[in-house]
């Protein structure tokens, strides 16, 4: 029987991915696409080259400080840091991720071990939402992707954090029972830590390290590929004054943008060098919400959420998310 939630859980999932497709495809004027093929090969080039080679540098020293914090840090001592007052407690997984900057793919599977042994899931949940975000490599890769539009760094992790304690203090006041599975997750690489652990179990830790940091950096190096393709694609194949009138509306932007990080699924280290070669194109407010909504939620991370948590509780964080984002964002926007 979970099993076949699981299944149902992930066809449902794979049938949002394709309606977000949809809906973006069906705000684009394909009669306005152009097809100057010598020209635009050349602009598509360097523009993937451009994204890709200044987000692998933040990429790189991400899974390196993950792969340490997964092979030296325990959970038991991260538990006997949490404090029994809740709103404390929410401050505390809000900042968390400046101690353990670990992305999203890692998260995961730490929070629930966590849990399991004991973590209010309130907490948890608050860190694997902002553990990707308010985190020193994030700010950094951020800093630099926005080196002319410094507000943006400090929106990102302020609205970051408000959205994760709101997010928290609901689940604090509503969410009593358990939501983990029973079964262990079946799905590979950073979703089965257990595993991996006992793999290693009689290796050194310099090893476990190694091992950890070059799976993790194939792992997301794919999606950072992904991203900077489907972005190179995007600015070079449309018009410039469709992604304009697209990206300039109050709405249509912050939903676009989304969606966009939505099926993108690409790393918190290297997603703000997506977003900034949309600054001329669409608005500031719309690019916090792309910024803030792919991290916490995105299409690899609720198959991962699904793998851990019941479908029912990865339904409503969904919801959740996607409403307090997207209200912070147009909030953002209005009023600036």
């Amino acid at each position: 029987m979970p099993s076949t939630i699981f299944r149902l859980s992930l066809y449902t999932v794979t049938a949002i991915c394709f309606l977000f497709i949809g809906l973006i495809l069906l705000t684009i004027d394909f009669s306005q696409l152009s097809f100057n093929t010598t020209e635009q090969l050349q602009s598509f080039k360097t523009l993937f080259i451009s994204i890709l080679l200044e987000a692998i540098p933040f990429i790189l020293l991400g899974v390196l400080l993950s792969a340490l914090i997964q092979s030296f840090v325990s959970e038991q001592m991260i538990r006997r840091w949490t404090p029994s007052n809740p709103v404390l407690g929410i401050l505390f997984a809000c900042l968390l991720g400046i101690l353990f900057p670990v992305c999203e793919c890692g998260m995961i599977p730490v929070v629930r071990r966590l849990i399991s042994k004991g973590m209010p899931v309130y907490i948890g949940v608050v860190f694997i939402l902002t553990g990707p975000i308010i985190n020193p490599i994030v700010f950094a890769a951020t800093f630099m992707a926005f080196r002319n539009h410094p507000a943006m760094v400090y929106s990102r992790m302020g609205l970051a954090f408000v959205v994760a304690a709101i997010i928290g203090v609901l689940l604090y006041r509503f969410v009593k029972d358990n939501p983990l599975r029973n079964n262990r997750s079946q799905l590979s690489g950073h979703d089965s830590p257990e595993g991996h652990q006992h793999e290693h179990q009689h290796q050194g830790k310099l090893t476990t390290f190694l091992v950890h940091a070059s799976d993790e950096f194939f792992e997301m190096g794919k999606y950072l590929v992904l991203g900077s393709l489907l972005t190179a694609l995007i600015q070079t194949f449309i018009h410039r004054e469709t992604l304009v009138d697209l990206g300039q509306g109050p709405l249509s932007s912050h939903l676009f943008m989304m969606g966009f990080a939505y099926v993108l699924s690409i790393c918190s280290t290297s997603d703000a060098f997506v977003a900034s070669s949309f600054q001329t194109t669409f608005t500031s407010s719309s690019l916090l919400t792309f910024l803030v909504f792919g991290p916490m939620l995105d299409f690899k991370s609720t198959l991962m959420l699904l793998s851990v948590f019941k479908t029912k509780f990865v339904l409503i964080l969904s919801l959740l998310v996607a409403i307090t984002v997207l209200a912070g964002g147009l909030l953002w926007g209005g009023l600036l």
